[in-house]
């Protein structure tokens, strides 16, 4: 069996890269972290849009390429090397494949050309506070199609245009979609480590709401849309923990130290191939997770939590080694290192933390030895 990706893809991922470097250099980022009016570069978002990225997995019949989950994941590893300060996740691997996933043929209609063309952004609201998303913790509720309750930390609740709700309704738990621009929504910007991702407190006071997928369901409809993220957020963790990478050796080899290059050193060596043996674990689950995702198999839940562990584990060392190793030059504001490391950081919570997936994947194989 062949993991890698095709010629088609490899090129789709060298011409993003290209992309990437031309338009969004990291100058971008520290102008949306110095410019506390806004949370993401807009000018960037209808770049994207323009290349057709957020419709990559989209059908063609509601305005997207029709590509595929594979092409979606070579651009988010891409988008991760470039810490692209635009809402692409939550807008894409959240909402559009909950869309694609359970969304009626009307739904798909009205929403999914809207993502394709950029003119809609998307977030997820499951809980009410840090935490996995349980039936006992969900106390929003919906009674004839008005939701009340408050949900938090919502990533780009403060930018989104429409989110997907986990609530309750009638004692069990539903996916609804709520108009943020719509009555009975307010919206309170949270401080967030990663300024261009940002976070909000959503409160819903008889906000009108939409049901997505059948009624009771929600709980699984939030697995499965959450397995499938999983798997394109370890890409882009990936993309994030090779640049890493990619500059700790740069620096070790033009940063001088009693006349030698600080890559010469043992310490620095060990430090390097320890950021490199993750990153190889790290990209083995997600291209497992990307085949299982790609093919709708029965193993893609293992598969989304096996990715998402190893690749979180994977961004955060590899942030954390790449300041070590740049010295105290790599705590300054002027070095990008500190970029990677707080996107490191929110990437780990955005979808629930490492030991939630950790304990989902427990409880997953020992599901299937039972079975």
């Amino acid at each position: 069996m062949n993991f890698d990706f095709s010629d088609d893809q490899k090129f789709l991922k060298s011409e993003a890269r290209k992309f990437l470097e031309a338009n969004s250099p990291t100058t971008r980022v520290r102008k949306v972290l110095d410019d506390q009016a806004t949370a993401y570069d807009a000018e960037l978002w209808r770049a994207v849009a323009a290349q057709g990225w957020l419709g990559a997995a989209i059908p063609e019949a509601h305005g997207g390429l029709g590509l595929g989950h594979l092409e979606l994941c070579v651009i988010a590893e891409e988008l991760g090397r470039a810490v692209a300060p635009i809402p692409f996740a939550s807008t894409v691997y959240f909402l559009a494949e909950a869309v694609m996933l359970a969304g009626s043929e009307a739904q798909q209609a009205e929403i999914l050309p809207k993502i394709a063309a950029g003119e809609l952004i998307g977030a997820v609201a499951t809980s009410e506070g840090p935490g996995a998303v349980t039936a006992g913790a969900v106390q929003a509720t919906v009674s004839a199609g008005k939701l009340t309750g408050t949900k938090l930390p919502v990533a780009d609740g403060d930018i989104a245009d429409l989110a997907l709700v986990l609530a309750k309704e009638g004692g069990k738990a539903g996916l609804f979609l709520v108009d943020l621009n719509g009555p009975g929504v307010t919206r309170e910007a949270l401080a967030t480590l990663d300024p261009t991702r940002d976070a909000a407190k959503l409160t819903f006071k008889a906000a009108p709401a939409e049901r997505l997928g059948p009624a009771g369901e929600g709980l699984a409809l939030v697995e499965q849309v959450f397995d499938r993220a999983a798997v394109l957020l370890a890409f882009e963790q990936l993309g994030g923990a090779d640049k890493c990478l990619e500059s700790a050796k740069a620096y070790a080899l033009e940063r001088y130290a009693f006349g030698r290059p600080i890559g010469s050193y043992q310490a620095i060596k060990h430090k390097l191939a320890d950021i490199y043996v993750n990153n190889e674990l790290a990209r083995s689950n997600s291209y497992y997770g990307a085949w299982a995702l790609n093919t709708g198999a029965p193993e893609l839940a293992v598969a989304a939590a096996a990715a998402r562990i190893s690749a979180s584990e994977a961004y955060w060392f590899a942030a954390k080694e790449n300041i070590q190793t740049h010295g105290g030059i790599g705590y300054t504001w002027e070095m990008d290192c500190h970029l990677y490391y707080k996107r490191a950081q929110q990437l780990r919570l955005v979808a629930g933390a490492p030991r939630v997936w950790k304990e989902r994947l427990v409880s997953q194989l020992e599901r299937r030895n039972a079975a």
